[in-house]
């Protein structure tokens, strides 16, 4: 059960229950839903540092030019005390690698996906987790704290919103459906600005719905399918490891080797099989 947001106080963590999660971590047989109670542990302590900042904090600059405020930081800070617990590396936007095979082996955050939106007030931001291993993610978790929707799910465990189990789009054709893209300067700084330019051409319906949260709306279906691009690993372990459990093909496509990031098309198999083709014209 999810934390009211805001509320503070003791967890109700004993050190000999930290100590049995921990050590079950650990294990190369790896407990995922011992995992996900973590998780959604941590996604709560990330709740009670965002909300009470939404709309009373102002965004610095990054020096890559993206955004950045007190509660990016605040949000990592507490998410990694309780991720501690694990024993596991960790991997996070605001603060880096934490422990040997961080990105491979452990937990990959991103605090506060969707900066730009919360810095100017829009409701529409989330907090992001997965647990990565042997290089795979195998967990993951999209929480929208304005919404009090939250998206978890694990390798053969399926995945669900606030308990209800999600099942993506089967669409096969762009004329009907509704499509969601990132910014189109990232298409620019992806190299895919065709790319850009034909999703606004044939698909009639193509919504601005970024970030973590127009991925969680192609893997509950509400959308067809979702193109974001110019990610780092935090803002795709999540959705990579959800995607499989909600029906939804997902595609990856890595251009770190020229600076450009990573690519995501997740949704409707069709969709996404038909829209990975245009990058490779």
């Amino acid at each position: 059960m999810k934390a009211a947001p805001g509320a503070g106080g003791n967890d109700g963590r004993s050190p000999r229950s930290a100590r049995r999660r921990r050590d079950s971590l650990r294990h190369m047989s790896l407990d995922l839903p011992a995992a996900a109670r973590l998780a959604e542990e941590a996604a709560d302590a990330a709740r009670r540092e965002i909300l009470p900042r939404f709309r009373r904090v102002a965004a610095q600059q990054k020096p890559d030019g993206s955004p950045v405020t007190e509660a990016d930081h605040a949000a990592e800070r507490a998410m990694r005390r309780v991720l501690r617990e694990s024993g596991l590396p960790i991997l996070g936007e605001e603060f880096g690698g934490e422990g040997e095979q961080a990105g491979e082996r452990g937990w990959i955050v991103d605090p506060l996906d969707g900066t730009l939106a919360f810095s100017r007030g829009v409701p529409l931001f989330a907090t992001l987790i997965a647990l990565a291993w042997d290089g795979a993610p195998r967990l993951g978790l999209i929480d929208l704290p304005t919404l009090d929707e939250r998206v978890l799910g694990w390798r053969g465990g399926g995945v669900r919103c606030n308990g209800r189990p999600l099942r993506a789009s089967r669409r096969g054709g762009l004329a009907e459906a509704l499509v969601a893209c990132g910014d189109a300067r990232c298409f620019d700084a992806f190299g895919a600005r065709a790319v850009y330019d034909r999703l606004a051409a044939e698909a009639p319906q193509l919504r601005g719905y970024t970030d973590g949260f127009g991925h969680a709306l192609a893997l509950s279906g509400a959308v067809d399918v979702m193109v974001d691009v110019q990610l780092q690993p935090w803002d795709a372990a999540a959705t990579q490891a959800l995607a499989p459990e909600a029906g939804a093909q997902c595609i990856t496509l890595d251009r770190r080797a020229a600076g450009r990031g990573l690519g995501l098309i997740v949704g409707s198999p069709a969709l996404v099989e038909r829209i990975a083709g245009w990058f490779e014209a």
